[in-house]
């Protein structure tokens, strides 16, 4: 029985990213499995309760034991793994944490929207939401450099993924989401040299995503 944990991926996914930036970020060895979510492989589909990435397998004596969902793969990390915390000690912070973990996942869905729609008025709804989603994050950042100051924590893993998009989306459209918000961009930089955060996707991210772009006829590719 291997002692290695491995975690059932996908090149582009989001929240496999933050499975991934938790898992450096404990210092944690483990095995990484891409596969293809358009052709899902019979195996993963008897393991993956919602046919989703990411998966955690962890090997036991008495079988191998599987976590899906990426908000309960980090909480399991946290509480299994040493190092330093990735959650507040305190349990009013910690639960604020967990809601901010929330609102990035609800940034991804109109995110979602507004990388594959093929329509002007979708697209230019969605770009607003996001861009007052962050807005929003800007009024409840402090000083930096990471979300709670000066520790990395769970809710950077959650936004790192996010602002990891718009690396691409920069060189593509003046969407002007991030206008005006010093304190999220000056955050979004800070993630981006984090060596956790460069390591949760392969070199040819940018490649994929812009195919990705491509197979759903973006208006993101012609705004």
């Amino acid at each position: 029985m291997t002692s290695t944990l491995t975690l059932v991926s996908h090149h582009l996914c989001p929240y496999v990213q933050r499975a991934a930036i938790a898992l450096a970020e404990k210092n944690v060895a483990f095995d990484r499995v891409n596969i293809d979510l358009a052709a899902k492989p019979d195996w993963f589909l008897n393991i993956s309760p919602l046919g989703k990435v990411p998966l955690l397998q962890i090997p036991q004596t008495s079988g191998e034991a599987v976590l899906f969902e990426s908000s309960v793969i980090c909480e399991y990390l946290e509480e299994t793994q040493t190092g330093v915390p990735l959650h507040p000690t305190d349990a009013l912070e910690r639960a604020r944490h967990r809601g901010w973990m929330e609102y990035g996942s609800s940034i991804l869905s109109d995110l979602w929207g507004f990388e594959t729609t093929g329509d002007a008025d979708i697209f230019e709804q969605k770009r607003q939401a996001v861009a007052a989603k962050f807005a929003t994050v800007e009024a409840v950042l402090g000083d930096g450099p990471y979300f709670a100051g000066h520790g990395f924590s769970l809710v950077d893993a959650v936004f790192a993924p996010i602002f990891r998009y718009f690396d691409l989306f920069d060189t593509l459209v003046e969407h002007r989401i991030f206008d005006g918000l010093t304190r999220v961009s000056a955050w979004r930089r800070t993630l981006a040299e984090r060596p956790s955060v460069k390591a949760a996707v392969a070199s040819d991210y940018g490649e994929r995503l812009m195919t990705f772009l491509k197979q759903h006829d973006a208006y993101l590719l012609r705004a």
